[in-house]
């Protein structure tokens, strides 16, 4: 199993999924793909490592009346939400999982070494595989950015929800994010113009009898070159009750989903997701999904 690196869909107009924002333009040399760095575009056009934590903070704090200390990110990537947790306070500890040698090699450059000598002391890189790998207990233990989906039958997305509840401390949450909506469906492709190169969402191909997906990203650049297939998704598109059937199937206690709230002024999302039993049959959406031990 390889473990993808994060990122979150992006769909067309009419959706539901939230839009992250250009960056910010600052001077800097012509993007160009010869010149670019896969790694750092797909943080760029995606991760949001400060608005996952503070989430996890709040949930956390709503069921526990104390902020949440130990962190376990699974299928890290890059990092950068374990990054941010130890940046956020002193008392934080966190570890990062991932299968491939390469992204965790990058994150100790690019997450890690930035950190103070203190931060860096309460970070804990480890390859290994996410059903396997016993790093202790934790507060908070995240499948994010849909990695999870690499788990195509049943009982593999069982067994690996059932050894996350194992390593969830007292009072501890796993705290998973999904999407989907009509376009989830559909053999689409979005672009997305950023600071100094377009990020492309593809969605190649869907099996409406498997549920399997085979999504790209690529990454195109002001001078004509590109990045094509900067990374390649092969998964299953697990819907919101499946999943919530599998955690119970499980053993955790019980699972809340958090749906984004609308911006009515263009129907997109706001950025905002709030418990609820009630979602919208909109093209695109990003929920998240928090499951108790």
């Amino acid at each position: 199993m390889v473990a993808p690196p994060s990122h979150r869909p992006e769909t067309g107009g009419g959706t539901k999924s939230s839009k992250r924002p250009a960056s910010r333009q600052t001077k800097r040399p012509l993007r160009t793909a010869k010149n670019s760095d896969r790694r750092e575009l797909y943080e760029l056009s995606v991760q949001e490592p400060t608005s996952e934590v503070t989430f996890f903070d709040r949930v956390y704090r709503e069921r526990n009346r104390r902020l949440p200390r130990t962190l376990r990110e699974d299928f890290c990537g890059s990092a950068a939400v374990s990054a941010e947790w130890v940046r956020r306070r002193p008392g934080n500890a966190a570890v990062g999982v991932d299968l491939d040698p390469a992204i965790l090699a990058w994150a100790a450059e690019r997450a890690v070494a930035p950190l103070t000598p203190a931060q860096q002391r309460r970070i804990r890189l480890v390859r290994g595989n996410v059903v396997r790998v016993n790093a202790g207990e934790f507060d908070i233990l995240a499948a994010l950015n849909f990695s999870y989906s690499v788990f195509k039958a049943r009982k593999e997305l069982v067994s690996y929800l059932a050894q996350c509840r194992k390593r969830l401390s007292r009072g501890g949450l796993l705290v998973m994010d999904c999407y989907g909506g009509s376009q989830a469906h559909a053999e689409v492709r979005e672009d997305r113009i950023l600071d100094g190169f377009t990020y492309v969402w593809d969605q190649s191909r869907y099996n409406p009898i498997t549920g399997h997906v085979v999504n790209h990203i690529h990454f195109e650049f002001p001078d004509g070159s590109r990045m094509n297939r900067a990374f390649t998704y092969d998964w299953r598109l697990w819907s919101i009750p499946e999943l919530r059937d599998a955690l119970a199937d499980a053993g955790l206690s019980r699972s809340t989903v958090y749906w984004e709230g609308t911006n009515h002024r263009d129907g997109t999302g706001n950025g905002k997701f709030d418990p609820s039993e009630r979602g919208e049959a909109c093209e695109g959406w990003i929920a998240y999904i928090v499951a108790e031990r």
